[in-house]
């Protein structure tokens, strides 16, 4: 009923090598950011780390750990949690690779997704026929937590709609503000609501009382896409609009 950015393909076979791409955004006082696009779903890893630090939380890995680990590597970071927004596979599937690698690594998620990283149904990739788990959770969120790791003040806020347990990392301290938004916000999008655990209500109301209470200039990354503003989305978001700007 509702369509998002970017769309959603079938997944292809699995490539011979990585296809995944590496950048840096443009930063937030006093935060570096190195975003990693994983295909087939175009999904955004993040890496968060305070500016000088050897030490970031990586946000929702996704299908391509190599790459992950390569970002890791040539930035010398060490990551001390992985923060997951959701639970579907396309934020999971990374998961269990970087434990492998990094054992008793912290696995952090919404508590109303935690059951989707042990279950390919609910995390979706059972639907495609490529079931998908992660190691179960170390740690269950709530709204309202804040976190204090990598060096970074984090604040959990809990949007669910386009999946049960979503939450959304505020990072405090930073200039401009910033948010990790999983799929929750696009640009002039939002996530999907036509998931089993989706609800279109739940999740307008959301980014109403969540994002579009936050500063204007708050930069939102998201799981997919290019980041945005909450400016811009309160004054263009079809889906969502800002219902005090009338």
């Amino acid at each position: 009923m509702l369509t998002f950015r970017p769309t959603v393909p079938s997944p292809p076979p699995a490539p011979s090598r990585p296809m995944a791409t590496i950048d840096r955004p443009a930063p937030a006082a006093p935060l570096a950011i190195v975003r990693i696009e994983s295909e087939p779903f175009a999904e955004h890893t993040y890496l968060l780390s305070a500016t000088g630090s050897g030490d970031c939380v990586v946000i929702d890995p996704g299908f391509e750990p190599d790459a992950i680990l390569e970002a890791l590597g040539r930035d010398r970071l060490t990551p001390s949690a992985i923060l997951l927004t959701h639970g579907h596979s396309d934020h999971i599937a990374g998961v269990g690779p970087l434990r492998e690698v990094f054992p008793g690594l912290p696995i952090l998620v919404g508590r109303g997704d935690a059951s989707k990283l042990v279950d390919p149904m609910g995390n979706l990739s059972g639907l495609f026929g490529l079931p998908i788990t992660s190691p179960p959770a170390d740690r269950l969120l709530d709204h309202g937590e804040r976190l204090s790791v990598a060096g970074l003040d984090l604040e959990v806020r809990a949007i669910p709609g386009h999946s049960a347990g979503h939450v959304v990392f505020l990072v405090h301290g930073a200039v401009p503000p910033v948010v990790f938004g999983g799929d929750v916000l696009f640009h002039e999008g939002i996530g999907r609501t036509d998931f089993p655990d989706g609800d279109f209500a739940t999740l307008a109301a959301g980014i109403a009382a969540h994002l579009y209470t936050l500063p204007d200039a708050t930069v939102v990354f998201p799981g997919h896409g290019p980041e945005t503003t909450v400016g811009h989305e309160r004054a263009h978001n079809p889906f969502v609009p800002d219902r005090r700007r009338d």
